[in-house]
């Protein structure tokens, strides 16, 4: 975990860490995902129908209405 400061642009910079881990170098896009009070940073996909494909596999709308019935307790 780093902690990065935010410039008076409004700019950070990635640690090295980071962009090691999702594998990007200078120059390459970057998904910023908000999920409520969270920010993910994500490899942009070559091909989002690629990196969308079996994203479902498995899921059947029994299964699925019975997970979310779940998770709702």
């Amino acid at each position: 975990m780093q902690t990065v400061k935010l410039s008076s642009k409004n700019q950070i910079v990635v640690p090295r860490e980071a962009r090691e881990a999702i594998g990007v170098k200078s120059g390459e896009e970057i998904v910023v995902v908000v999920h409520g009070d969270q920010v993910l940073l994500v490899r942009r996909p070559k091909s989002y129908t690629q990196a969308m494909l079996g994203i479902g596999k498995g899921l059947t709308p029994k299964n699925y209405l019975r997970n979310e019935r779940r998770s709702w307790t």
